[in-house]
């Protein structure tokens, strides 16, 4: 069941167009700060930081904190059909 529950959260996470668009940024980048994110996907500061804390949660994205800078990247650990709908993107 656990593995059902991870694949349900994984695809409800990439069941959205702005989440979509932040992950093919940071396929092309790599790491990002949320307000580059928000510039990108032409979303506010706090709306980006919504989709970003789903996809974290979701253990497709990880952050880490640079001084003040909370840089985004996706996960080398996340679910293979999330790796394969990356691909896609």
């Amino acid at each position: 069941m656990q593995h059902m529950n991870e694949l349900e959260r994984n695809l409800k996470a990439l069941a959205n167009k702005r989440r979509l668009a932040i992950l093919k940024y940071l396929k092309r980048v790599g790491r990002s700060s949320v307000g580059d994110i928000a510039s990108e996907i032409g979303l506010s500061f706090k709306a980006t930081s919504r989709h970003l804390s789903v996809l974290t949660n979701a253990g497709i994205l990880e952050k880490e904190q640079e001084g003040l800078t909370m840089w985004h990247s996706i996960s080398p650990r996340k679910h293979p059909i999330v790796a394969n709908v990356i691909k896609l993107l």
